[in-house]
């Protein structure tokens, strides 16, 4: 395997012709065909070339200018990237996983759907050997470890480490940082909406006058960390959201109200769970809770894999990062519900039959299901109208009479030709 040349004062330019034939050499390496050869773009100035939907996974970009590049879906899962410059490229739906990305320059670009998962992004620079002075700091037009004003929307940045890096400006709307590292971290004016910090150490990171409106905070470390001007409305954290576990006996109440719909009344009576915390369930998986009312509850993270819910009044609830696997939602009311992150794999969501001549659609208009995942579920005749798809998975789904009217759909997959 060649070595990567020395860093240069100038990078050498390639071009777009070039930049196949390397790509190819990759592609043909990874498929273990001959004529194969690992990808070098070290301290290369790839600025405005085109490299959407290139595997370049496992590439040496050491030092490498990706500026204004076209770099949609890419892949560079556990590249070298140590001190590249990616300023303003276009990177919505990269795969990055694991990638060495120290020193990077991401400023301006945008990331958004990006799967970052246990990136490095901490600081970084670049030393070259110097006559005069020993040893030379090498940094592009702006620092290097910047990710001011990038937009990473939905991007996937669990356990990454982020420790000290600047991201001023930069948008983490509906990301996902779990256990990340950000200690340090200059998160100043940074959109944080709706985005998953659970697990992650914020120790001594500076959000002032950051929006973390609806954030998931749960489980973080915040030690001395600064949020003054910061926007804090809706934040889930470990302190309860609603009425606690402990104020009342909500197993009690589960069961009876199991009891009450598996007796047809006899047994068991209905409970009603407004505005309940029910996180500390942990789990209530099979549970039947037919026509539960449960408005406006917290129920991030619970496992309720094959729960019955037919008929349920869950507007406004949140069930982001829940376990639905399976569940019988039909007829549901889920208007406005947060169902960002949850799993709804052949989740049962379409018609309840109550007579003969009427039916009571799932009712999912407003509701907001950022990346979950509902492949294989029923979905017919579903009311989606204003319903937030970004990033939501509906492969194999069945979506007949779906109504999708005004529903966003950024990076959607499975609901090609449904108007």
């Amino acid at each position: 395997m060649s070595s990567p040349p020395a860093p240069k004062s100038k990078p050498e330019r390639l071009t777009q012709a070039e930049l196949d034939i390397i790509c190819a050499r990759h592609d043909r390496l990874w498929a273990a065909r001959p004529g194969g050869a690992r990808a070098v773009l070290a301290w290369r100035d790839l600025s405005c070339l085109n490299l959407a939907g290139r595997n370049l996974a496992d590439a040496d970009c050491t030092g490498a200018i990706f500026a204004s590049c076209n770099m949609t879906g890419v892949r560079l899962d556990q590249a070298n990237l140590f001190g590249a410059d990616l300023q303003n490229a276009d990177l919505t739906g990269a795969s990055l996983r694991r990638a060495d990305m120290r020193g990077v320059c991401l400023r301006g670009a945008d990331l958004s759907g990006a799967d970052m998962f246990e990136a490095d992004l901490r600081e970084g620079v670049i030393a070259a050997v110097d006559k005069q002075t020993g040893l030379r700091m090498i940094e592009h037009r702006n620092r290097a470890g910047q990710v001011d004003g990038a937009i990473l929307a939905g991007a996937n940045l669990e356990r990454s480490r982020l420790s000290g890096v600047t991201a001023m400006k930069a948008d983490f709307t509906d990301a996902t940082l779990k256990d990340a590292k950000l200690v340090r971290a200059n998160f100043k004016q940074a959109t944080l909406v709706g985005a998953n910090l659970a697990g992650a150490d914020l120790s001594g990171a500076d959000l002032s006058g950051a929006d973390l409106k609806n954030a998931i905070l749960v489980g973080a470390k915040t030690l001395q960390w600064n949020v003054s001007a910061a926007n804090m409305e809706g934040v889930l954290t470990d302190k309860p959201a609603g009425v606690a576990v402990d104020d009342l006996p909500y197993g009690e109440m589960l069961a009876d109200h199991a009891r009450w719909c598996e007796s047809g009344g006899v047994e068991g009576r209905p409970s009603i769970f407004d505005g309940a915390d029910l996180r500390a369930l942990a789990s209530i998986r099979g549970y039947n809770l037919t026509a539960l009312s449960a408005k406006g509850a917290v129920f991030y993270g619970l496992d309720m894999e094959g729960v019955q819910l037919q008929g349920a009044h869950l507007e406004n609830a949140d069930l982001r990062g829940c376990n639905l696997r399976r569940a019988d939602l039909r007829g549901a009311r889920l208007v406005g519900a947060k169902l960002a992150g949850a799993d709804l794999r052949e989740a049962q969501m379409g018609p309840l039959l109550i007579t003969a001549e009427r039916l009571m659609p799932c009712n999912l208009a407003g509701a907001n299901l950022k990346a979950a995942d509902c492949s294989g579920a029923d979905m017919r005749q579903a009311i989606l109208t204003d319903a937030d798809l970004s990033r939501a998975n509906f492969i194999g789904a069945q979506m007949r009479h779906a109504d999708l009217t005004r529903a966003q759909r950024t990076g959607v997959r499975g609901l090609d030709g449904l108007i």
